[in-house]
């Protein structure tokens, strides 16, 4: 099978109901984690407050903080090593040194210092591994796979190695729809999750994935948007725009099942005074 890769991303999570479709297939709600508070509170780039984004200390703080999942970026080194780095290139994240991520091996990751500009608390921190991530996880937190530059079978072999399948939603770009097959192979018991994009697509999509979770953001997100999506039994997660509290309300009033956001901490404190 040729090696699918995706790139982009942005979106959020939330969790309540059981697709009736999708009862006795591969993808079955039952065996996804619970939301702690009532919707599925997604860290963006980890709790990256203070902390630099896409690192286990991010990471761990979401776990501490009491997050349902957390959403990582993953490239591919030069060696073939999986990391958690957002952007192409190392330039913004450390002084004095440039390159691409893909042009790098994994050695030479590990040695930058990317927590040099967020403090002087923060220094010697690393670039982490898939591997590393999924350490820190099992068992804790579900993960959030926005792939800029990974093949999936790879990555599988680790997420089964840890036993986590059950505990990974992959974010799948509308354009890259085309050229995934043989789904049900690909991500096992994993659960896919396309983006449609508009929702005139919601019912191609899920007819070309068998998943019970589509994602969209505040560009797309509507009343109707969820109400299609679960006409097609499926849940919806969107990303924030605004991140504040008047944005929370109007996505959860509308049926949004989950929220990817930059302040887990306030969103979590939303949530529990809103309950």
């Amino acid at each position: 099978m040729k090696p699918i890769f995706f790139h982009n991303c942005t979106t959020i999570l939330i969790l309540c109901i059981l697709p009736q479709f999708l009862i006795g297939q591969e993808h079955d709600l039952q065996h996804f984690r619970k939301p702690k508070n009532g919707t599925y509170v997604i860290a963006h780039r980890g709790a990256h407050n203070g902390i630099p984004e896409n690192s286990l200390a991010a990471y761990q703080k979401a776990i501490d903080l009491g997050c349902d999942f957390v959403e990582v970026d993953i490239r591919t080194t030069v060696d073939s090593q999986f990391v958690s780095v957002h952007n192409a290139s190392i330039d913004s994240y450390v002084s004095g040194k440039t390159g691409r991520v893909n042009q790098m091996t994994l050695a030479e990751l590990k040695l930058l210092d990317i927590g040099q500009k967020t403090g002087k608390e923060r220094e010697n921190t690393q670039i982490p591994t898939f591997e590393e991530i999924l350490q820190l996880c099992q068992g804790k937190i579900g993960i959030y796979l926005d792939l800029k530059d990974a093949p999936v079978p790879a990555l599988m072999q680790l997420i089964k190695k840890y036993n986590m399948e059950r505990d990974i939603v992959w974010y799948i770009p509308w354009q890259y729809l085309a050229e995934i097959e043989n789904t049900g192979e690909l991500f096992g018991n994993s659960f896919p999750m396309p983006d449609p994009l508009s929702v005139e697509n919601i019912e191609p999509a899920l007819s070309k994935i068998k998943t019970p979770v589509i994602a969209t953001d505040m560009g797309t997100l509507s009343a109707n948007f969820v109400k299609e999506a679960n006409r097609f039994g499926a849940i919806v997660f969107a990303d924030e725009k605004s991140g504040n509290e008047t944005e929370w309300e109007t996505m959860i009033n509308w049926g949004t099942a989950g929220i990817q956001t930059d302040n887990p901490e306030a969103l979590i404190t939303f949530l529990r005074k809103r309950q």
